[in-house]
C-alpha cells in the first residue's frame, strides 16, 4: 500500500531535517555524556576505538549519558584504558570495577543499575574485541562494509540487539562520518522518545512495538531507514513530552494529528 499524502509529508519533513543533520560537518568534539574527559575518550577513534563500542554495549537500562560515562569511570579506576590492560581483567575483578565508583570524595555508586550482567557484557565484549579484531575496535568498521555487514558485527557482541546495533553504525555513519558501501540495514532505534514521536504523528498505533516502528521506518525510507531516528528522538526528547507536548514549537505541528491534546 503506497504512503497517503499525510505519510509522505511527514516523510519529506522528517528526511528533510535527518539529512540535514547527516550532512553536517563533523564536531569537533561529539557530546555523549556531558563529560568532557569522558567524551574525549569516546571521541577517540584512533586510540581507543574500543571505548566507544563498549559504551555502545552499556546503553541499555539506564539512562544514556550515565551508560555512557561507564569507560571512561573505568579508566580512572585503572589509570588508563588500553585494551590489552581492560583484557588483562578477570570478571570478578570488572565487576569490582563497576560496583563502586573509586573516588574517596563520592559516595560509592554502581556504574551501572545492573552491576552483574552488564560487567559480564563489558568483559566479553572486551575479549571478543581482542580475540576478532586483534584488539583493534575500529577493524569492525575501517572496512567499509556493508551496512548489513556492520551491524551483523555489532550483533556478534553479548548484549547487542538490533537496536544498540543499528544505533552504533547511524552514529559511526551520521555523526563520526565513518563511510560505509550502504545504508539499507541501518534501522531506527526505537526508544521511548521514537516510540512516541511515531505514534503521536499516527505513523504507527498507540503504543507500538519496537519491530512495528522499525518496519514502519523500513516502509517509509527504505534507502537509509536510520536517518528518521535523530529527528524523531530530538522532537521527542525536547518536545513531544509524555504529558505537556510543546506542540507550537515543534517543526512537526502543521502535521501532526495529535497537535494541542
Amino acid at each position: 500500500m503506497p504512503l497517503s499524502p499525510l505519510e509522505t509529508a511527514m516523510r519529506d519533513k522528517l528526511i528533510e531535517h535527518g539529512r540535514a543533520l547527516f550532512d553536517a560537518p563533523k564536531e569537533q568534539v561529539i557530546q555523549f555524556s556531558g563529560n568532557a574527559a569522558a567524551d574525549a575518550l569516546l571521541n577517540d577513534l584512533a586510540g581507543h576505538p574500543h571505548a566507544f563500542v563498549l559504551a555502545c554495549l552499556m546503553d541499555r537500562q539506564v539512562k544514556y549519558k550515565r551508560a555512557w560515562l561507564i569507560p571512561y569511570k573505568i579508566s580512572e579506576q585503572l589509570g588508563g584504558f588500553s585494551i590489552g590492560a581492560l583484557s588483562r581483567l578477570s570478571p570478578e575483578e570488572l565487576k569490582a570495577h563497576f560496583k563502586f565508583q573509586s573516588r574517596p570524595d563520592r559516595k560509592p555508586e554502581a556504574l551501572h543499575r545492573f552491576v552483574e550482567k552488564m560487567s559480564g557484557v563489558f568483559h566479553s565484549g572486551v575479549q571478543r574485541i581482542m580475540s576478532e579484531y586483534a584488539g583493534d575496535a575500529s577493524r569492525i568498521w575501517v572496512d567499509q562494509p556493508s551496512s548489513a555487514e556492520a551491524v551483523y558485527r555489532f550483533l556478534q557482541f553479548d548484549g547487542a540487539g538490533p537496536k544498540i546495533a543499528s544505533m552504533a553504525v547511524n552514529i559511526l555513519a551520521r555523526d563520526f562520518k565513518v563511510k560505509f558501501a550502504d545504508f539499507y540495514s541501518i534501522d531506527i532505534s526505537a526508544d521511548v522518545h521514537v516510540s512516541r514521536v511515531f505514534s503521536r504523528l499516527g505513523l504507527c498505533t498507540a503504543n507500538p512495538t519496537v519491530e512495528q516502528v522499525v518496519y514502519k521506518a523500513r516502509a517509509i525510507h527504505p534507502q537509509f531507514p536510520g536517518i528518521l531516528d535523530l529527528p524523531c528522538w530530538e522532537i521527542g526528547e525536547a518536545w513531544c513530552k509524555p504529558t505537556q507536548p510543546r506542540c507550537g514549537v515543534c517543526y512537526m505541528n502543521d502535521l501532526c494529528p495529535k497537535r494541542g491534546l
